[in-house]
């Protein structure tokens, strides 16, 4: 009897890690609904106050029946930190309809509209010198001369924000542009080196293997950039998740023969690098704090479960920007992408191939299925649509882009250091690169290539609920340990 009783009390202990993530699903689901309750009292600090050490009450004990406790402490954090930010966005309401002139920081490379305008992303914005919360978008004439970190003052009629943006302007006039000394140094290495490797490959394939290596996406000419579209193969020419993941896998299997020491200093090195050069989007940010606490895991001989891992990534960049979980398309899509390469993409593995190991075209078709799947109905939800290509085009050409990074970084090399046999260094990473676009033109010129699907809210969390639930039966019948997933590996 006593033996029973102890054994009870034992299994009543929670790990702390899940406590850690059950307050994270708080503090995510706690952000996300400020904008439909309109959480204003929520921004007074005693509610960050009794969330914090609702959370420590919980760590501190570790019993079963204080998990409800963790989520609630976590919500009143989210509460706590979206409230503050809608407080800080209200001074728009003030600024929409009128004239003004704004300045800001442009936070991305500039795109290129349709009616050939140049687009524009700013933070840190400023009106009338004092500084104001959330992002701006604004259109103007076609132009060369903005780079992204360059400091613009704008000029124009504010209206509406959109998705993250807390506003926009159209056909703004640009008065002035600033660069900052020594400003962004890696954005400027990195447009230098794409130069070289133009020296080397001819277009479009050049700018495919640069959006492969640095995540360059608006240097696509239009045919391809809508090819890549069709066909479902956006995601691997900008920056995310999935290009980090080959440079870290790379620096830690080159390296870890000689020091693990060596091979984590070498990705962490990478990941720093990489962010740096593409910028810290949303996705980037989360696939940026995935991979370096992936990466810390395996150094030290621990694991994180991806069930712990992902809502704890999630709670981190919440907290430092709410509109991610507010709007942000691209961090949903990140996130979703994630735990189909972390947790159904090894389900499917074990489920079909038993326990063997697979190898690095296995693991890349399989994981890019897995992200595939569980994506679409966020995909179906936003666009309306869906590629019945995607899954045969990525097969085809994802287990390549590894080596279509490498040959386009040797071929930007090879310009640099003997710029008379450019194009010999970037031949072979020329006919690979042929290869893809001709991949991707023929199946985004498949008639049937395209699906057009009309999908109510309701019907993606219901999808959701049906992928939970067959990942919970891929679970119990194979035995595997989620775990033994990591994405360094």
């Amino acid at each position: 009897m006593l033996q029973s009783m102890r054994f009870w009390r034992i299994r009543r202990k929670v790990h702390s890690s899940w406590l850690i993530a059950f307050a994270s699903v708080g503090i995510v689901a706690g952000t996300a609904v400020v904008p439909i309750i309109g959480a204003g009292m929520f921004g007074s600090s005693l509610w960050l106050i009794a969330g914090v050490s609702s959370i420590i009450i919980c760590l501190w004990r570790r019993v079963r029946y204080l998990v409800l406790f963790a989520i609630i402490g976590g919500a009143l954090v989210g509460l706590w930190r979206g409230s503050i930010l809608q407080s800080q966005l209200v001074v728009y309401d003030n600024l929409i309809g009128k004239n003004i002139q704004l300045s800001g920081s442009v936070v991305d490379d500039p795109d290129i509209g349709k009616s050939d305008e140049t687009l524009l992303r700013l933070a840190n914005v400023k009106n009338d010198g004092h500084e104001i919360a959330g992002k701006i978008w604004v259109s103007t004439d076609r132009t060369s001369l903005i780079k992204r970190g360059d400091i613009v003052i704008v000029n124009g009629v504010a209206s509406r924000g959109f998705g993250s943006f807390s506003a926009s302007i159209f056909d703004a006039k640009i008065e002035t542009v600033q660069r900052p000394e020594p400003g962004d140094v890696a954005g400027r290495a990195r447009d230098w080196f794409g130069e070289n490797v133009r020296d080397a490959i001819n277009e479009p394939q050049a700018s495919l293997g640069l959006g492969y290596l640095v995540g360059q996406r608006r240097a696509l000419p239009p045919e391809l950039d809508q090819a890549l579209v069709v066909a479902g193969l956006t995601h691997i020419v900008v920056a995310s998740g999935f290009n980090l993941t080959i440079l870290v896998r790379f620096a830690r299997r080159l390296f870890v023969k000689i020091s693990k020491y060596l091979a984590t200093l070498t990705a962490s090195a990478m990941i720093v690098g990489f962010i740096a050069v593409t910028g810290a989007s949303p996705s980037m940010s989360r696939a940026g704090l995935v991979a370096g606490l992936s990466l810390a895991a395996w150094y030290y001989g621990r694991k994180f479960h991806p069930l712990v891992l992902l809502p704890f990534a999630a709670a981190v960049t919440v907290l430092i920007d709410p509109t991610y979980a507010w709007s942000d398309l691209g961090w949903q899509l990140s996130f979703a992408a994630f735990a189909g390469v972390m947790i159904l993409a090894p389900l499917l593995q074990r489920y079909f191939f038993g326990p063997k190991k697979p190898g690095n075209i296995r693991q890349v078709v399989g994981e890019t299925i897995g992200a595939t799947i569980a994506t679409l109905p966020i995909l179906i939800l936003a666009f309306g649509q869906f590629s019945n290509v995607a899954i045969i085009a990525n097969v085809l050409i994802l287990p390549l882009v590894p080596f279509a990074m490498i040959l386009t970084f040797v071929a930007g090399i090879g310009a640099v250091v003997v710029p008379m046999l450019a194009s010999a260094f970037g031949f072979p990473a020329e006919i690979l690169l042929t290869y893809m676009t001709e991949v991707a033109m023929y199946f985004a010129n498949v008639p049937w290539a395209l699906t057009t699907v009309e999908m109510q809210p309701w019907m993606a969390w219901m999808s959701y609920g049906i992928l939970i639930a067959l990942c919970i039966y891929l679970q119990r019948v194979t035995k595997y340990n989620l775990r033994d997933s990591n994405i360094v590996e």
